[in-house]
């Protein structure tokens, strides 16, 4: 950028007391009032934390090869940096904020490093696992609205483990997506599939962020569950996941995904069931009603939320875009 065409404020005689003040001087001309915004709290509070904890030149050190070195250990099958997110709760409050739920709406819960785009397409009935060691398990579960209202041609995002605990990405020798696939809804809202029981696992901790949870003597483990992610236009995205009740790390998961609401009971398939989807009499069982809400319910309720929370901090704000920035007009 050519300086001469840049307005900059004369900066002099930085101090422990005044940098903020400066940085958010220097930052003032952004014509995006969110990013200004988001800038200015930033650097307020990471200039704030230096302060309060009186930050040593090796501490800031060793916190940036920490960082890079979880930049460097990312790839297209492991994320790193959404692991970092996940297991210091960031991943559980943005999404939290972002997506917030009415009462009868399905509850969200984090993504988690290991969803990919690979997965096929299966109608109804199909097996999501090849894994002969998995123990079978029946899914049945429903689409609705708030209102009750089946919902048809719901996109449907489903992973989870194999029986030792890995996802396909986690193998080196594998030849495609396993444990994984999309499904679609049916005119009636409904959608089932095979499927294996799920099993507690570490998230991977063989790279910074498991040394990380290693100093702070936290364990890797998180509680058997099955991901999923419904998309439709015109529904707010839904990012959940079912956990089984009872599992050991229930009370302690890695990524501070677990939620009351999602938590669920294996079942047993009947008699009359196993004739009707194919399957063995005794198997395990999941079922649940998912319950998804509109953009248009989830964008008021996000609003609200915001709103309340700005006043609550003693802000005067507005909306751009749907997001606080500072009311200055």
């Amino acid at each position: 950028m050519d300086p001469s065409q840049v307005n900059v404020p004369p900066l002099k005689d930085l101090t422990i007391d005044n940098i903020t003040e400066n940085v958010h001087m220097i930052n003032s001309q952004c014509d995006d009032p969110r990013m200004k915004y988001l800038l200015e709290r930033l650097v307020t509070h990471v200039h704030d934390f230096a302060r309060e904890t009186r930050l040593s030149t090796n501490e800031w050190m060793t916190a940036i090869q920490f960082l890079t070195k979880v930049g460097q250990i990312s790839s297209d099958v492991r994320q790193e940096f959404i692991l970092l997110s996940d297991v210091i709760g960031l991943s559980l409050l943005v999404d939290s904020i972002d997506h917030p739920k009415p009462a009868a709406s399905t509850e969200g819960t984090v993504l988690g490093p290991f969803h990919t785009h690979e997965a096929q397409l299966e109608g109804n009935g199909g097996s999501i696992s090849h894994d002969p060691d998995g123990e079978p398990c029946l899914v049945l579960c429903t689409v609705k609205d708030t209102t009750g209202k089946p919902i048809d041609d719901v996109k449907i995002d489903i992973w989870e483990t194999d029986s030792k605990g890995f996802y396909d990405v986690q193998y080196a020798e594998r030849d495609g997506p396993d444990g994984r696939a999309v499904m679609k809804s049916d005119n009636e809202g409904i959608f089932w599939f095979k499927a294996i029981v799920p099993v507690p696992y570490p998230i991977p901790h063989d790279g910074p962020v498991g040394q990380l949870l290693k100093k702070l003597k936290r364990h890797p483990y998180r509680p058997s569950h099955m991901h999923f992610m419904f998309e439709k236009a015109g529904y707010d995205n839904l990012i959940t996941a079912l956990y089984l009740r009872g599992d050991p790390y229930e009370t302690s998961d890695a990524v501070f995904g677990v939620k009351e609401s999602l938590l669920i009971d294996l079942g047993t398939v009947s008699a009359e069931q196993a004739k009707e989807y194919g399957v063995k009499e005794g198997d395990k069982l999941i079922t649940y009603d998912f319950v998804l809400v509109t953009d248009e319910e989830s964008r008021k309720l996000r609003e609200e939320k915001a709103m309340e929370a700005m006043e609550k901090l003693g802000r005067r704000m507005k909306l751009y875009q749907g997001l606080p920035v500072p009311d200055v007009d």
